[in-house]
């Protein structure tokens, strides 16, 4: 398996342990202008659930594969948190800052792979 796949899914997994909601994959690689290969967005229902579902990520993540961010931003008010890992950007959202934003939308050239709410 390709190393960006296992990231995707590395950030997934650490997503679904902390109850992220509406989990998203989009694969930009196939689009010119795309400055990463993929996005992965999701939502947090408080800024607490939004900071915990990247310190997730960040643990899974590093203790896993040994990586961390080239950068996050958000961390303070966990609105809606931004983690680049070069080749994957994460972005996790409180509800109403993802609907405003709506960062599908602007990207709905990208295969988009929708992932299922664990209950």
């Amino acid at each position: 398996m390709d190393e960006v796949k296992i990231l995707v899914d590395t950030i997934t997994e650490a997503l679904q342990e902390k109850k992220g909601k509406k989990i998203t994959i989009m694969d930009l690689s196939g689009l010119e202008s795309s400055i990463c290969r993929y996005f992965i967005i999701c939502q947090g229902n408080t800024p607490i659930q939004v900071s915990a579902l990247s310190d997730s990520v960040w643990d899974l993540v590093s203790d896993r594969l040994h990586e961390k961010p080239l950068g996050a931003v958000g961390m303070r008010e966990a609105q809606w948190i931004a983690m680049d890992y070069g080749t994957v950007m994460l972005h996790i959202f409180i509800p109403d800052i993802r609907e405003y934003y709506n960062l599908e939308n602007l990207w709905a050239d990208a295969e988009i792979t929708e992932i299922p709410d664990i209950l």
